[in-house]
């Protein structure tokens, strides 16, 4: 069955293959990006392809966005909420500012699309939203707090708004890849807080030697996780989550095992707080 398919971020890295998975299955989709026309040399020409301009931190170019979807195509029924940025660097060195765009575009971006699409798919009683994480959503780590609570913040509101449309049919799904070989951490897409603080000058220069020098070595195909988002649409019932990769999956199962062990070292403390109604009324 062909479907309609919106995907944010769709001019390079992870977008660009989901959009040209989708149009190689048959799928109609709406491609949109800062630049449509960077969009539209990426992506080549598709008579089931529209490109629309779409900053995912302007509410207004989501709302158009949706409504050119649906002029062009009359429907919406997979949203991918793919546009990221990778703010990267020790908390206490990340300006403010950084941390706005990273949470801005990261979180607010996929609120503002999804805000844009949800009276099509209610309308519809139909559709399915995939908002793309990261193991870092699950999993928070040194040089990443700013990444990493973009991520968390993603996932908890994901799983709320998922409880909350699907009476109407609407389905959600977190994608929580590991490391995939895509332009993340080029130079165009990773941005570094400013060294500023000697304490940290050691650990940072690891880090900085670490994430430019992964660049091009992730383990992750981007192309297999396109083919795989096909095969989960596909299903009569998305799960809630897919966790894509070997290395997300060996970080999720020891945040499992972290997480259980911090359970059972205080499980008699934690359990003893409930109220003592017998000792507040002396009987």
């Amino acid at each position: 069955m062909s479907n309609v398919w919106m995907i944010t971020g769709a001019g390079r890295g992870m977008g660009l293959d989901f959009t040209k998975a989708a149009l190689a299955a048959g799928h109609k989709v709406v491609a949109t990006g800062r630049d449509p026309d960077k969009v539209g040399r990426a992506v080549g020409q598709s008579a089931n392809l529209v490109v629309v301009k779409l900053d995912v931190n302007k509410p207004e170019d989501a709302e158009q966005a949706v409504k050119s979807a649906v002029e062009r195509f009359g429907h919406i029924d997979v949203l991918v909420n793919n546009a990221a940025s990778f703010f990267a660097g020790y908390f206490e060195e990340l300006a403010p500012f950084q941390l706005d765009m990273q949470l801005m575009t990261s979180l607010i971006g996929p609120m503002n699309v999804t805000r844009a699409v949800l009276p099509v798919m209610r309308k519809q009683r139909d559709g399915k939203i995939i908002s793309i994480s990261s193991s870092a959503g699950f999993g928070g780590f040194e040089f990443g707090s700013a990444y990493a609570a973009s991520k968390f913040a993603l996932e908890g509101w994901m799983e709320s708004v998922g409880a909350e449309v699907a009476p109407f049919g609407i389905q959600t799904m977190i994608v929580n890849p590991g490391f995939f070989r895509t332009e993340l951490l080029t130079e165009e897409s990773t941005n570094y807080a400013v060294p500023s603080i000697e304490d940290y000058a050691e650990r940072r220069t690891q880090q900085l030697e670490f994430w430019k020098s992964y660049n091009g070595k992730q383990s992750g195909d981007p192309a297999r996780l396109a083919q795989a988002l096909l095969t989960l649409t596909n299903l009569d019932e998305l799960p809630a989550r897919f966790i894509a990769g070997a290395d997300a999956i060996g970080i999720a199962e020891q945040k499992i095992a972290t997480l259980q062990k911090q359970i059972d070292a205080h499980r008699r403390l934690s359990t003893s707080l409930d109220f003592d109604e017998a000792a507040a009324t002396g009987n």
